[in-house]
């Protein structure tokens, strides 16, 4: 991975980053950013314009006042869909936004991480502490481990081209789902129960009465 995590800050007022989406018209600027950046790989602009067509979701910018101030290229591995690949980023040091780096590495990462990620990899020299130790910081914080090893040795990249050592970050936890992390709202109290209202007794059946039978005395009375 091609990496800048410039912290040489000037006393400026500092403003809070926005992250979002690139689109292929941020292609340009990206460019720009790269091309001023000392030490990454520059590509033609139309590489950046046609990443950011075709790999959009899987990249991220910070933005400071609608300016581009940091970018972070990335993709899910075709062969591999749950490992997240960190390609190439950097941060202008104008805007003095501390740890910008960071934020944006983590802000990309746990994006996919969401999305079912559960490995992250990036390629980084022995020499580029800076972006080791956001690596290291990244999979701690998620207590996840890291595997290192070559990926490509120097001798295929070209003269004065380092090992690319492959970092890979995982296995992670599925990111909880945020609707899941939302606050319930509170149970609506149920009325109380109203005690029954009395009824009104059963009259109950009388026992049938045998027939009265007149004494001889009052049939005598009664002819």
């Amino acid at each position: 991975m091609t990496t800048a995590l410039a912290s040489g800050a000037r006393p400026a007022q500092r403003k809070r980053p926005v992250f979002r989406t690139p689109r292929p018209e941020d292609g340009i600027a990206v460019w720009e950013l790269v091309r001023d950046t000392p030490g990454l790989d520059t590509n033609s602009r139309y590489f950046y314009v046609l990443w950011f067509r075709d790999f959009a979701d899987c990249s991220l910018l910070a933005t400071v006042d609608d300016e581009i101030v940091g970018f972070l290229l990335g993709y899910r591995r075709p062969g591999e869909p749950d490992t997240y690949f960190v390609w190439q980023t950097a941060v202008s040091p104008r805007h003095g936004i501390p740890f910008l780096g960071v934020k944006l590495f983590e802000a990309a990462a746990d994006r996919q991480r969401e999305r079912g990620a559960r490995y992250v990899e990036a390629t980084v020299s022995a020499e580029n502490k800076a972006i080791l130790m956001v690596l290291r910081q990244y999979a701690r914080k998620r207590s996840a481990e890291v595997a290192d090893r070559v990926l490509f040795p120097s001798g295929w990249l070209g003269e004065g081209h380092h090992d690319e050592v492959l970092h890979r970050i995982g296995p992670l936890d599925r990111a909880p789902d945020r609707q899941a992390l939302a606050p319930r709202a509170p149970d609506r109290q149920a009325p109380a129960e109203q005690p029954p209202a009395p009824q009104p007794p059963t009259p109950q059946p009388t026992a049938p009465q045998p027939p009265v039978r007149e004494s001889a005395q009052q049939k005598e009375n009664t002819a």
